[in-house]
């Protein structure tokens, strides 16, 4: 069931395996099932290729932007986590996460281009963060802040050919690779139709 949010100016729509997104007074949740994962191991081996995770995604609209969000994660299994997600195609995509990893809530990204890589940016305290995507021409930037004030920058990257990174889909994903499943909330949700001038100077 699609759902309209006053804080977005698109409709989410859900793909993956089917969870009970549920908005109400300012707050989405979500829930991923035991083992769901959205992840294409470098090596080709291990996890199948072909996993997937309940995601709620919507067209972002033409031009620059950034998606923020304040996410909490109800941690319980190694790489729980609540993610801002971007999508340009099959096998071209994008997540900022905030996920036990492994023992420690972490800020988190991976970039799927074919194969997914994995990175870890740095530790934080609790199970709650705030998280922005942007986009800043053919773009993509990654940043997170403990209080949605003073942002740190962990990546910027492009992704798939322009034509498709114009078109991209933004929003949400809960997952649980490990574990029997998880909870994920994100409120204080914003969409800025603007990119950032300087991706390092904390705005």
């Amino acid at each position: 069931m699609s759902l309209r949010l006053p804080e977005l100016p698109f409709v989410l729509e859900p793909f993956g395996p089917a969870t009970g997104w549920n908005y109400e007074a300012g707050v989405l949740t979500g829930r991923a099932g035991a083992r769901q994962d959205r992840f294409v191991p470098p090596d080709g081996e291990g996890l199948d290729p072909a996993s997937d995770a309940p995601r709620l995604l919507g067209p972002a609209p033409e031009g620059d932007f950034q998606l923020i969000a304040r996410v909490r994660v109800g941690f319980d299994a190694a790489f729980d986590a609540g993610v801002l997600y971007l999508h340009v195609g099959d096998r071209e995509w994008a997540k900022l996460c905030l996920e036990l990893s492994p023992d420690r809530p972490t800020i988190c990204t991976v970039v799927t281009r074919g194969h997914s890589d994995d990175a870890n940016s740095f530790v934080v305290d609790g199970d709650t963060y705030w998280l922005r995507l942007t986009r800043t021409g053919s773009a993509f930037a990654c940043h997170a802040s403990p209080d949605g004030e003073k942002w740190t920058f962990i990546r910027v990257f492009a992704l798939g050919a322009p034509d498709r990174a114009a078109a991209a889909s933004i929003g949400f994903l809960a997952q649980s690779p490990t574990g029997e499943g998880c909870e994920v909330s994100f409120d204080h949700i914003e969409f800025r139709p603007t990119g950032l001038a300087d991706l390092r100077d904390g705005s």
